[in-house]
């Protein structure tokens, strides 16, 4: 870019400029090496703070001396720390300067509010760079990794005669969570599961994140019912010590309706009968994952028949501190009535805030039903 700028100016100009051994040993400075990025962002910063700095003792009004806290953010967001305490001294001096022409202008408040901006400043740089990114890069990928998680939750579009619908709240507003969903089609066969990293919110999110990926790329690609060995057998090479995961793997038959589900430490399954008009748990056992080398599941088998439903769901809907598992399952069952009259599309959203009002978990919730 600098580079360009300097090609623009006329032959004459630029002949004069390389007489001058300051301004020729700046150029090179600024192109030096794979930092040139920063540096052009320093020159850009230092040159800002140069001009508040000296003009704000002549006019006030267009520069006054606490303008200077921008360059200050500015440097923190763009700047790695290197250059960042150069540019903080450089701020100081101003300051300094600003206090030796006109005391009154140059008080405590004003002080104390550029120490606390650099602060600041600094510990958004040391952030940055380990991170190794530039600028906000770093949220444009927390960002992107958000999306594609959401993007990854999403079902399949189903055959005529099936519909879906997938909800994820996080605890505490946050965009990561320990649940996520995975799944897989190939139009005659559904593969769904469901996990549920323990902890919460941004604590659970990173794993989910690493999770999500490792067992979207196992799912579909093993038969059924290797699926969740594979991913116990992952997660033992881990070696991780932060909680545990469970999850529960669904295969459904879109032809015929029928399915199999395997649990590990997940909450059962529930199954909507039209033909009865009653809820039903599953019975799909299994230890959670990661905990045992061989993992062995009992697998719950059944039908979905037209207008019959089938429910997956985190244990953040239905466990509540100092209550038993089975009262949280019996409320989900009483909210879940609600959905046959209203529909299960329009009333899943509504289920999940309803159970997660009284809750600070992340919940998530797979309603797989025939028409």
């Amino acid at each position: 870019m600098l580079q360009r700028l300097v090609h623009l100016l006329p032959p004459g100009v630029r002949a004069f400029l390389r007489r001058i051994p300051v301004l020729v040993r700046i150029y090179q400075w600024l192109r030096r090496g794979n930092l040139a990025r920063d540096r052009y962002v320093f020159a850009a910063l230092a040159l800002l703070t140069l001009a508040i700095g000296l003009i704000s003792p002549v006019s006030r009004a267009w520069a006054p001396p606490s303008a200077l806290v921008l360059t200050v953010l500015g440097g923190g967001l763009l700047l790695k720390v290197r250059s960042l305490g150069i540019l903080l001294g450089l701020v100081a001096v101003m300051i300094a300067y600003n206090d030796w022409k006109d005391t009154r202008e140059v008080g405590p408040g004003l002080i104390a509010t550029m120490a606390v901006a650099a602060v600041l400043a600094l510990t958004l740089a040391r952030t940055r760079q380990k991170l190794g990114v530039q600028g906000l890069r770093g949220d444009s990928m927390l960002l992107e990794l958000r999306d594609r998680l959401r993007r990854q939750g999403e079902l399949p579009a189903l055959p005529d005669g099936w519909d879906s619908q997938v909800v994820l709240l996080q605890a505490g507003g946050s965009s990561f969570g320990g649940d996520f969903v995975v799944s897989a089609s190939d139009d005659e066969k559904l593969e769904v599961a469901l996990v549920d990293v323990s902890g919460k919110g941004t604590d659970a999110g990173t794993r989910a994140l690493m999770l999500s990926g490792a067992f979207g790329g196992l799912l579909g690609s093993l038969q059924p019912d290797r699926f969740l060995p594979a991913c116990n057998t992952y997660l033992q090479r881990q070696s991780w010590d932060e909680g545990f995961v469970t999850a529960v793997h669904l295969v459904l038959d879109l032809k015929t309706g029928e399915y199999t589900i395997e649990s590990a430490g997940h909450p059962p399954a529930v199954q909507f009968d039209a033909g009865t008009g009653t809820w039903r748990v599953g019975s799909a056992k299994g230890v959670v994952l990661g905990v045992v080398p061989d993992l062995r599941c009992v697998p719950e088998h059944g039908r979905l028949g037209p207008g019959d439903a089938l429910l997956l769901y985190t244990d953040g809907l239905v466990e509540s501190p100092g209550q038993d598992l089975d009262a949280g399952i019996d409320r989900l069952l009483g909210e879940a009535e609600r959905l046959v009259p209203e529909g299960f599309r329009s009333g899943a959203k509504e289920l999940v805030k309803t159970m997660a009002a009284t809750r600070d978990d992340d919940c998530a919730l797979v309603l797989i039903w025939r028409s």
